[in-house]
């Protein structure tokens, strides 16, 4: 946990605080919006929680920081605070916490469904996330979308016996299964990798159902431009290529992004959010 006597001048009085070891991963912005924001080059509590629900989302960001930099002065419940992760995002879809710094404190989502379970980037290998994960039937399938979010796959690995897949342009040998190439792999009836490299050479995509579009770093939501972005700052291969993949996934149905990075953005129609992502072309083409 946090250490009180490092705890930033920014945040307000009361309970919880970020520490000066905060790297600016953002986790907390999204995951307690209402009481996490950014000042200067790190996060900070603006205001502290004001209902039960808000103190729980604190709670969650605290244990989902990815270098134990958010403190509580108070007494909470930690065991069952960290029961919470995977916390449900939609339908069978879960938000696993526990990020992990070295792959800067990247979101990684639990994908539960009865053909195999399928976990999509790797968090910390975090015990009561490795027992609650082994409580809703365990891992089949590790999706890497790129050579950033590995974290602790090899313990995810050892553990459950998952076949991890990457594409193998980001040059990380070792894994069960290496995609190659631009074109679409179709896993089996609810799963395909959209190869969509730019932000890395092999970075890529996982389409479910075609309605969740987990995206690792290639598109994301920015709550300061009210739009979806490619990571143009953070371009590590290609921004001309990058913008090929973005235009390339006009050609797939989806409502829901969710990203490695970023607060998850949903529509209400598959067509709404065609004109999202097309609207994201435009700008990535102002950016070049």
């Amino acid at each position: 946990m946090a250490a009180i006597a490092k705890r930033l001048d920014t945040n307000v009085e009361g309970d919880f605080y970020v520490d000066d070891t905060c790297i600016d991963c953002g986790a907390c912005r999204w995951i307690a919006p209402e009481s996490f924001n950014r000042e200067g080059s790190m996060s900070r509590v603006f205001a502290q929680p004001e209902s039960d629900a808000q103190s729980a989302a604190c709670l969650r960001a605290l244990i989902a920081c990815p270098t134990a930099s958010i403190g509580a002065i108070e007494k909470h419940d930690m065991a069952s605070a960290a029961r919470a992760f995977p916390y449900p995002f939609a339908e069978n879809v879960f938000f696993c916490g526990y990020t992990s710094e070295s792959s800067f404190g990247a979101a990684s989502w639990l994908i539960q469904r009865e053909a195999g379970n399928v976990l999509i980037d790797s968090p910390r290998f975090a015990g009561p996330l490795v027992k609650r994960i082994e409580e809703m039937g365990g891992i089949d399938t590790l999706f890497l979308t790129h050579r950033d979010d590995i974290a602790d796959h090899a313990k995810f690995r050892e553990r459950f016996g998952c076949e991890r897949i990457i594409h193998a342009d980001d040059g990380i040998r070792g894994m069960e299964r290496e995609i190659t190439g631009v074109e679409a792999v179709q896993l089996d009836d609810e799963l395909t990798i959209i190869p969509t490299p730019g932000h890395t050479r092999g970075s890529a995509c996982l389409l479910y159902r075609d309605e969740y579009l987990f995206t690792g770093d290639h598109l994301a939501w920015s709550l300061a431009r009210g739009h979806l972005v490619g990571f143009r700052t953070a371009c590590w291969y290609s921004w001309p290529k990058l913008i090929e993949s973005m235009r390339s996934l006009l050609g797939y149905r989806f409502k829901h992004v969710v990203p490695g990075h970023g607060a998850p953005f949903s529509c209400a129609t598959h067509e709404e959010m065609r004109e999202a992502v097309e609207a994201c072309v435009e700008w990535c083409e102002e950016m070049a």
